[in-house]
């Protein structure tokens, strides 16, 4: 199971990274649904939301840590299910990607925007929704197994 969390980290890097740099050489911005939704090029020098807006090093550091941390658990697991499969590998795939950005680019490449008429939400990638999706897979096995053992 453990070779599976890897294989779908890997995918997730890769399609991200191929995105990323195919928006980078041939995207600034245009939009596919008027008013609501465009591909549009930003360079994210921070974390989501722009929090810790240009503290490079502390996010890669935050970065490192949280894949050891991921990557500790992992190893040491002893009943994994694909759902939690899923998850880390998800969370790996993003994490990492995001990472791949910051330490050979100095930023994250974001394209993905939502435009809604009470919200402009923050553009974001492939690797922000690969980590959104695995904790949300995490939340729902906690509960499930929480659940079950009751």
């Amino acid at each position: 199971m453990k070779k599976v969390i890897y294989l779908i980290a890997f995918i997730g890097i890769l399609i991200d990274q191929i995105t990323k740099i195919l928006i980078s050489n041939f995207i600034v911005d245009v939009p596919i649904i008027p008013h609501f939704f465009s591909l549009t090029y930003v360079r994210n020098t921070g974390g989501a939301w722009g929090i810790l807006n240009d503290n490079l090093w502390l996010l890669i550091i935050i970065s490192v840590v949280a894949l050891f941390v991921i990557n500790k658990v992992i190893f040491e697991e002893k009943k994994l299910n694909k759902r939690l499969a899923l998850s880390y590998g998800f969370l790996i795939g993003g994490i990492f990607g995001n990472l791949l950005d910051r330490l050979f680019r100095g930023y994250v490449v974001d394209f993905l925007n939502f435009q809604f008429p009470w919200y402009d939400f923050p553009v974001f990638n492939i690797a922000d929704c690969l980590i959104v999706f695995g904790v949300i897979i995490m939340f729902i096995e906690v509960i499930w197994s929480t659940k079950k053992a009751k």
